[in-house]
């Protein structure tokens, strides 16, 4: 039996954004308080996968795991400049995509790493699973907004029994928490799949600007039409920054949307979906060839729109 099992660690350091062909005010410019050293305290979740031995364990988190990442990552980087202390950043900017490529690599011939997520504050992750040069970058943020959920064609009674309370007529509002995820090879020299600054305007002024205490179906029009659930609405976002985030150069990866803290949604993007269909079909495929069965329709849903 294969499991995958993740460790949470954390170290303290500095670091800095600079390349040396610009001048200090033309880094901040680029990189903002990044490029004046400033600390930060990194968290790392760290993926290991394999199968369950005898024990009932993956790896033993509290020797081989615990004791890896200790002699490896947290004792050698913690209370130093990230920049100063290894080759690898020397050369590469220490953006947690390019710091979670380099612990991966470091921590591989000790554990069997899938993942490594690595997040200096709690509006940026990066993530690498050993994948070349490829790795992602997660921006958090959010807006407020307001909705009512109904069909036009259908009663309130109607409505009322498909969305319950979201379907009054004065409508409501959330708190939403929005992150979304691209992919891209890491740049050798600023470490980055994709420049943050573009990429964080794009995101404030193409969506959270547009949504941001809104009355959904009324002051945006793609939603005259469309009732505004949390899933329609994350697709509206992927919809939205796809061909954008594209134009910078990376892949729209996934986009999660937070209502509510009991709900939430992720839609991905439409060159990931097609590539994972792709993937799953031709794996089908080779399964049904190795038994020598005809492919079979899937079962047609017949659920209703999630009630939000």
């Amino acid at each position: 039996m294969v499991c995958s099992i993740t460790r949470r660690a954390s170290f303290s350091a500095s670091y800095y954004y600079r390349l040396p062909e610009l001048s200090q005010a033309d880094n901040e410019a680029r990189f903002g308080i990044q490029a004046r050293s400033p600390g930060a305290t990194f968290w790392l979740w760290v993926k290991i996968i394999g199968p369950v031995d005898e024990f009932g364990m993956v790896a033993n988190l509290s020797t081989q795991v615990k004791r890896s990442l200790t002699r490896y990552i947290l004792n050698p980087l913690n209370g130093r400049n990230l920049n100063e202390t290894w080759a690898e950043f020397t050369e590469t900017l220490p953006t947690p995509e390019w710091i979670s490529h380099t612990l991966w690599h470091r921590l591989k011939p000790h554990l069997n790493v899938a993942s490594i997520v690595v997040s200096p504050h709690e509006q940026v992750r990066g993530e690498y699973l050993g994948d070349g040069m490829e790795a992602r970058l997660t921006i958090r943020t959010h807006f407020s907004a307001a909705h009512r959920l109904s069909l036009t064609r259908l009663t309130l009674i109607q409505n009322s029994e498909i969305y319950g309370k979201c379907a009054r007529p004065s409508g409501h509002g959330h708190n939403y928490h929005l992150a979304v995820t691209v992919q891209g090879e890491i740049d050798p020299k600023s470490g980055m799949v994709v420049d943050f600054k573009s990429l964080n305007d794009l995101i404030e002024n193409g969506i959270i600007k547009e949504l941001d205490h809104r009355f959904l179906n009324t002051d945006i029009p793609y939603f005259d039409q469309v009732v505004p659930t949390a899933e329609n609405i994350a697709i509206y976002i992927r919809d939205s920054l796809e061909t954008p985030i594209k134009n910078l150069g990376a892949t729209l990866y996934k986009i999660e949307l937070h209502e509510t803290d009991n709900n939430s949604c992720e839609v991905y993007g439409k060159s990931v979906t097609e590539a994972k269909t792709e993937a799953k079909i031709e794996s089908q495929s080779l399964e049904q060839l190795a038994q020598g069965s005809p492919s079979t329709p899937a079962p047609v849903s017949n659920s209703r729109p999630a009630s939000v």
